[in-house]
């Protein structure tokens, strides 16, 4: 079965994420500079299959795009080409950070609750991938 996979685009850093096999909960798998990330991708993609990619979005608060959003779409052209038979979706990243610093914040083991920038990317992509398996499991596309 094919998987999902969530990214966490950064200048610096992407965190990825991947789905289980029944997709219905997000998975950790790291973060990366952004040919390591594509590497990431690849990987899965040997492994797993993965068909659709989630990658953060990034607007204002009102919606917009932001600064950020026509870099984070050459990364997505460059993903296009890698895999082509992927669907990659725009997952609206407003907050996200925020949301991920406090569910690790709430972790209940010491080392849970560190919350250093490359921990934080991989949560935010984890948690980005997680929305978009819960908004579609209510939904009849898979």
């Amino acid at each position: 079965m094919a998987r999902a996979v969530g990214i966490d685009f950064g200048t610096k850093r992407v965190g990825v994420a991947v789905s289980d096999p029944l997709m219905m909960f997000s998975q950790p798998v790291g973060t990366f500079n952004q040919d390591g990330a594509v590497d990431a991708v690849q990987r899965l993609q040997d492994e797993h299959g993965v068909d659709t990619i989630v990658i953060g979005w990034p607007v204002s608060e009102e919606g917009a795009a932001s600064k950020g959003t026509a870099r984070v779409q050459e990364y997505v052209n460059r993903l296009k080409r890698r895999f082509p038979e992927a669907t990659i979706v725009h997952w609206d990243e407003r907050f996200s950070t925020q949301r991920a610093k406090e569910l690790l914040k709430q972790g209940t083991r010491p080392s849970l609750r560190k919350t250093g920038r490359e921990r934080i990317d991989t949560a935010v992509a984890g948690l980005l991938l997680q929305e978009f398996l819960d908004e579609k499991a209510g939904s009849d596309v898979f």
